[in-house]
């Protein structure tokens, strides 16, 4: 047998000897089917300014086949065969102030509040919570877990949250179906490891404090999960580069890198809650690109980071919210998670539970983070008083939901429907599709979720209808969005 026969033969046996494992992963990686628009139709879903319309299924409709789009038309295309991140989930923050008022509740207002949120077919189906590690300012004063002064932690003690916070946060555990992912967050550690008289106003951690602050993290773990609540993960600090009237402390971006590098992230593993998940920065979107930079740019300190969080409160000083800056975020450092881990509108003013602005604040800003590449959304304060409180420093806001303590009612804000135009058809593990809009003022985004269901949110924050069609392929549908309006819409 010449040379040339024989590599030809041994190379037929080699690949016929190839592992069945292998076999099996070539298998895997075949394209699964495109999505199909027949057989399929459309509900549509809408929440309008100056109407009852409130999460109200409006119309059903069906795709049929279109002609080659218009430039005067109003169009959105979307292609669910280009998907991007998946969702993690979508909800609000569990804080003192929302306990302590939920606590003032009847009991029939409390199950309400708790549907309301929770509930997938009769609420909004929240799956997502951000709790508050001891004090913050929507507590009605400042406490730590621990002692003035016990550097070995030896009073760590969370008998204060179990009067109000542990008792909602299990009841909203419960009105989830059992599963609520929740993780959790310090707005300063307490005032004797920053060598100050209170933990209010800024300062620094001490560097001879850094592993007891780091261990506090994992005391707080454990006791929550001894009481029967799973901790998903943590964020370092919240806004970490603002010097506020409340509970906070400043880390530079490479503060906050060696803080996780040489401290947090090995005592997290040492204590074996190394699969517990870290989220670092936790504050605007202006300063992000430099903090993802400084941390993840450290192989050594990224690897404990899950990824980064944000606010949105840059809007405070009237600049645009520069959803850029996350895709940057998302392109230098793709394997890498985004997430919204607070917003709020600020300077409550019960004169406003009605203020349409602030739920397209809301809607402008999921949709844009949603495609930017952001894997989750956390609203703030799930529900405050009638006084936008408790808050011990003054710094009164909005939630979705209020409650007048006075009357015992529940008052439900339009953020709390558009908020509802995600979570409640958005769900976990679905992944986000192409989506694009022939309109700048026609906001859009899509999901695909497991059980095969498209949901697209569209808003128009205009003074007028618009009809459009969606586009998936060369199949449209036309619908019609009432002027300040949000709809979504469900292809299943």
């Amino acid at each position: 047998m010449n040379r040339k026969i024989l590599s030809i033969v041994l190379t037929l046996a080699a690949f016929a000897c190839q592992p069945k494992q292998e076999v099996q992963t070539m298998e895997a990686s075949v394209a699964p089917a495109k999505f199909s628009v027949a057989d399929k139709e459309v509900i549509i879903v809408t929440t309008a300014q100056d109407s009852d319309l409130r999460l109200t299924e409006t119309a059903k409709a069906s795709f049929a086949k279109a002609e080659q789009p218009k430039e005067t038309e109003w169009s959105i295309f979307v292609n669910p065969d280009k998907t991007f991140q998946k969702m993690l989930g979508i909800g609000g923050a569990i804080t003192d102030a929302s306990a302590e008022t939920f606590a003032k509740l009847s009991p029939e207002k409390q199950e309400e509040l708790l549907e309301a949120y929770y509930n997938e077919e009769s609420g909004i189906g929240y799956s997502l919570s951000r709790t508050n590690i001891h004090s913050c300012d929507f507590s009605s004063g400042s406490y730590t877990y621990v002692e003035e002064g016990d550097k070995e932690l030896k009073t760590f003690d969370i008998k204060h949250d179990r009067e109000f916070k542990i008792p909602m946060i299990k009841r909203a555990i419960e009105a989830a179906g059992g599963e609520l992912m929740l993780y959790a967050t310090p707005w300063s550690p307490p005032a004797f490891m920053k060598g100050k008289e209170h933990m209010l106003q800024g300062g620094k951690l001490l560097p001879e404090y850094r592993d007891a602050w780091a261990t506090y993290y994992t005391k707080f773990i454990k006791a929550y999960e001894a009481e029967g609540m799973p901790i998903w993960g943590i964020s370092i600090q919240n806004e970490p580069m603002a010097t506020q009237t409340w509970e906070s402390c400043i880390y530079s971006a490479e503060d906050e890198r060696d803080f996780l590098r040489d401290h947090l992230g090995p005592i997290m593993e040492k204590e074996g809650l190394g699969d517990k998940n870290i989220v670092v920065w936790d504050h605007n979107r202006d300063l992000i690109v430099n903090r993802a930079n400084t941390i993840f740019g450290d192989p050594e300190a990224a690897k404990y980071a899950w990824g980064i969080g944000f606010h949105w409160y840059e809007t405070w000083t009237g600049a645009d919210p520069n959803f850029g800056n996350l895709r940057m975020v998302n392109e230098n450092f793709p394997t890498k998670n985004l997430l919204f881990t607070e917003g709020c509108n600020e300077r409550f003013d019960a004169a406003k539970y009605q203020y349409w602005p602030n739920a397209e604040r809301y809607g402008r800003s999921m949709i844009n983070d949603f495609n930017q590449g952001t894997v989750g959304w956390t609203d703030w304060n799930i529900l405050l008083d009638e006084t936008g409180g408790p808050n011990h420093v003054g710094n009164f806001c909005f939630a979705p939901i209020h409650a007048d303590t006075g009357t015992g009612e529940l008052i439900y804000t339009p953020t709390y429907y558009y908020i509802g135009h995600f979570s409640k058809y958005i769900k976990p593990e679905a992944s986000r599709v192409s989506t694009a809009s022939s309109r700048s003022q026609l906001l859009s985004t899509s999901f695909l979720n497991e059980d095969g269901s498209l949901a697209t949110v569209v808003m128009n924050p205009l003074d007028e209808a618009i009809t459009y069609k969606m586009y998936i392929g060369m199949d449209a549908v036309e619908i019609t969005i009432p002027a300040r309006a949000m709809q979504t819409l469900i292809t299943k």
